[in-house]
């Protein structure tokens, strides 16, 4: 996401690289470039012009530091004007209520039938909450039953009435069976409606107004890019709505709506979803972003989420067999589950500083470990948990069951032996104590091959 951006902002800051000091002429020419950039990437003109306006002013007004490069300074301005663009701060959920109820609106084809699903999820495994789906889509065929199949994917129930064509009393019957029985959210999924239809709007006021949600969140395609700030604006005009959502951000290289939008709509982005997994959605950070769109990784995101898949118990366990030299082949592979679950692997790898750049044109597959698991799994449990038995014959028939080759089956075998060896020397040294007590993953196999 935001890789256009991202380069051509680069591209501008290069302008200053070599100035000794900051003045009026090299700031309107690298100024001038930011705001083409800006533009290209479909943020809204009047966002754009205020946008470099403030960075003129700021960075004419500074006193540049002999150790900081002007272009150094410039980067630092852009970086913290970009934030309070998206919003400066974090925005957090209102879930005051008993229970708290979330109202989903917008466009058809948004996707907000998969986003009421991820919400739900992340809301119960990280908020430890007990949510309820309502699913009141009555025009779109097979609404009802979608939510239902992610209800039973991520394991939380949905509220249905499939005869019944009155969305509010739906929406009212399912608060009513929430507090019935002890579920502390409900998030309301509605049908998706265009601003001009007055009939539509209507109805989605009537159940703002039959269910006083605590949220109203207005779910927004990120791809349409300013048509997204332009709809966003009409539903805030008619609902005043509390925050914005952006789904299929990760197919979005420009970025304009994330930019534009909490300026023109003065309402800020709650969410964004960031891929198709049920585990792809994420709260927005706008000082994060910035850091992303400049390149700067985003360090503090990539810990968050291996902190979500780290188990304490878990790594003690694998630290003593690990002390003893009894690391096998099924906690290698319980490792490499732990990495998947952590999300897209050019994802994780953009997040690391210097390192989204240098993958922008490389092809990261996403299936890069289903070899490794095909040849674990094609292993017998005494294969698996005893490695040294694995002779010339056993891995002749571990190729042929898991579809690779030999050479494969060799080279896997080997770079779990380094990776015993090495994780063996920092177990037992000082620096290993010190691992010890940081949120790691251990074990991680060797990057997959880049295509």
């Amino acid at each position: 996401m935001f890789d256009n951006l991202s380069e051509r902002l680069e591209r501008s800051f290069k302008i200053l690289k070599g100035e000794g000091k900051i003045t009026e002429i090299n700031v309107a020419e690298t100024l001038k470039d930011v705001r083409r950039a800006l533009l290209d990437a479909d943020v809204n003109y009047k966002v754009a012009k205020t946008f470099t306006d403030t960075v003129k002013q700021k960075a004419l007004g500074q006193n540049v530091l002999t150790a900081v490069k002007p272009s150094q300074l410039m980067v630092k301005i852009v970086h913290d004007e970009l934030a309070t663009l998206m919003g400066g701060e974090t925005a957090e959920l209102n879930l005051q209520g008993h229970p708290s109820v979330i109202l989903m609106a917008g466009l058809n084809g948004a996707g907000k039938t998969t986003l009421s699903g991820k919400l739900a999820l992340m809301l119960k495994s990280k908020k430890r909450k007990n949510p309820l789906l309502a699913a009141c889509d009555i025009y779109r065929p097979a609404a009802i039953e979608q939510l239902k199949v992610l209800g039973e994917q991520i394991g939380i129930p949905v509220y249905s009435e499939p005869d019944n064509k009155d969305a509010v009393q739906i929406a009212q019957n399912a608060v009513k069976e929430a507090k019935a029985k002890g579920y502390d959210v409900v998030i309301v999924d509605t049908a998706g409606r265009l601003a001009v239809d007055e009939q539509m709007m209507q109805e989605i006021a009537a159940i703002k107004h039959g269910i006083n949600p605590d949220e109203t969140l207005f779910v927004v395609d990120a791809m349409t890019g300013q048509d997204a700030v332009n709809t966003a604006k009409e539903f805030n005009d008619r609902l005043d709505f509390d925050g914005v959502v952006l789904t299929k951000l990760d197919g979005d290289t420009r970025g304009g709506a994330a930019l534009s939008i909490r300026t023109v709509v003065n309402k800020p982005i709650k969410f964004v979803g960031t891929g198709e997994k049920m585990e792809a959605i994420d709260q927005f950070h706008p000082s994060r972003m910035a850091d992303r769109i400049l390149g700067m990784g985003d360090i503090v995101s990539l810990v968050e989420k291996a902190q979500e898949q780290y188990d304490e118990e878990e790594a003690r366990r694998l630290q003593k067999k690990i002390a003893k030299n009894q690391f096998d082949f099924n906690d290698f592979m319980s490792q490499i589950q732990q990495i998947k679950k952590m999300g897209n692997l050019k994802d994780l790898a953009s997040m690391i500083p210097g390192v989204g750049k240098a993958l922008k044109d490389v092809e990261i597959d996403d299936n890069a470990f289903k070899s490794i698991e095909a040849i674990i799994q094609s292993m017998t449990p005494r294969e698996r948990t005893n490695p040294e038995i694995l002779n010339t014959s056993r891995r002749q028939r571990i190729a042929k069951g898991s579809g690779t080759n030999i050479q494969e089956v060799n080279r896997l075998i080997k770079q779990f032996d380094q990776t015993r060896k090495m994780m063996k020397m920092v177990t037992g040294s000082k620096m290993g104590k010190m691992m010890a007590n940081m949120p790691k993953i251990p074990g991680m196999p060797k990057m997959p091959k880049l295509k």
